[in-house]
């Protein structure tokens, strides 16, 4: 007997040792492995979405009645009570088509942040390809996303009827595909460093509130280009969170003219957007490199 457990040791002992689950570094090697692994993202979001409004009695209509109730505030003390209604036409649809892309760039920041650290149970037990924990905040972020351009599109034909359906719409697409680069680049970068310095989702949170107010959705861009000097109105519009803000503007508010958006919006768009890819790979560079260390550290 003994001798039958010697020669399994030394067969043991002889076997060349391979990493189970060893992290991808390279791009295409991670998007293979997120896209094995596409049934369990999908389960992910649906947890997601799930367990957010998990025991509610509103269930998913308090996707609709948060930004409702914010666009309300922004309304009548912005719009009404300080006035800047008169310089903006169409203020609540001019407003609220900011705040629907501003939110789904926030939303996949603030959870995607958060992601690794809350399924610290699930990376210590087996592996699984750690991006995939930050796009599930996307999956989760983009279904609340359309649930309130739906609203959107139901405010927009009943201030404007169906005169918003013109060439101009097609700058939605632009400009959300931006948002969505630039955030899932963001929720990359923040979710790992989030892993070493806890203080990372505190942070995010003033990082928000401010790229809010530094983004042209309760002001216009022209209240900023008739202020600020030349260096800082280009800086100022060089954010591609500004650039998107203004395309989603230009797609859904029909009261503004050229005068309201720089020159060569759509070009800006697409020079944000390629600028953004290579922030995403680097991100994921970066995500890829500090992944190692995750389950020992949370």
């Amino acid at each position: 007997m003994s001798n039958i457990v010697s020669e399994r040791f030394e067969r043991l002992r002889q076997e060349r040792m391979a990493p189970a689950g060893r992290p991808a570094t390279a791009v295409l090697g991670s998007i293979r492995e997120v896209f094995a692994h596409r049934q369990l993202l999908d389960l992910l979001i649906r947890r997601d979405l799930k367990s957010r409004y998990k025991d509610s009695a509103l269930g998913f209509a308090w996707t609709l009645i948060r930004p409702l109730v914010q666009l309300a505030i922004y309304y009548f003390v912005l719009g009404q009570i300080l006035g800047a209604s008169r310089n903006i036409p169409e203020f609540a649809i001019y407003v609220f088509s900011g705040l629907t892309l501003y939110g789904l760039f926030s939303e996949i920041v603030a959870s995607g942040t958060a992601s690794i650290v809350s399924n610290g149970g699930l990376i210590k037990k087996v592996y699984l390809p750690r991006e995939i924990y930050p796009l599930a905040s996307v999956g989760a972020a983009l279904f609340n996303f359309g649930v309130q351009l739906v609203v959107l599109l139901a405010a927009a034909v009943l201030q404007s009827g169906f005169d918003w359906v013109r060439p101009d719409l097609l700058y939605f697409f632009p400009a959300t595909l931006v948002i969505l680069i630039w955030a899932t680049a963001l929720a990359l970068l923040l979710a790992a460093a989030n892993v070493y310095l806890r203080d990372m989702q505190y942070l995010v949170e003033v990082l928000v509130l401010l790229l809010m107010w530094g983004s042209p959705i309760v002001y216009s861009w022209q209240m900023v280009s008739n202020a600020a000097n030349t260096w800082l109105l280009n800086l100022y519009t060089a954010n591609p969170i500004t650039l998107a803000v203004l395309g989603i503007h230009r797609a859904f508010w029909t009261a503004g003219n050229d005068s309201q958006y720089p020159s060569d919006l759509l070009l800006r768009l697409a020079v944000a957007g390629v600028v953004g890819l290579v922030a995403l790979v680097a991100c994921q560079r970066v995500f890829a490199k500090l992944q190692g260390n995750f389950a020992q550290e949370i």
